[in-house]
């Protein structure tokens, strides 16, 4: 019996990421984006691209950077971008990359945003 192969797909997965003691929107990003690529790099997981999420404006819709800074502590919106190949559908893709890079951020919170076939 023949074994199907499956599809390639893109899987994007928000994560929270806390930064204590920072005075900056700005480096609080940078700090965020280069912790979670150190963990994945530890993980040898280089290939997952992390960068900063955005949130829309309640009340104009504009997209700003999901990142807010409170008493030096700021809370972080991470997007993580992974290639996920031989999945059977977008479900079990999903399930691959969360938890393939679930094992690299323990404790960190994923949830999927998106998922979408590139073949």
């Amino acid at each position: 019996m023949e074994k199907k192969k499956g599809k390639t797909f893109i899987v994007v997965i928000e994560a929270p990421w806390l930064v204590h003691h920072t005075k900056s929107i700005s480096d609080s990003v940078k700090i965020a984006v280069s912790e979670a690529g150190k963990k994945l790099n530890e993980a040898k997981m280089q290939f997952v691209d992390v960068e900063v999420g955005t949130t829309p404006c309640p009340i104009c819709s504009e997209s700003f950077e999901s990142a807010f800074l409170v008493a030096g502590t700021a809370l972080v919106g991470l997007q993580m971008t992974m290639k996920v190949y031989n999945a059977q559908s977008d479900e079990h893709a999903s399930r691959i990359a969360k938890l393939q890079i679930g094992k690299a951020l323990k404790d960190v919170p994923l949830k999927v945003i998106e998922t979408r076939s590139i073949e």
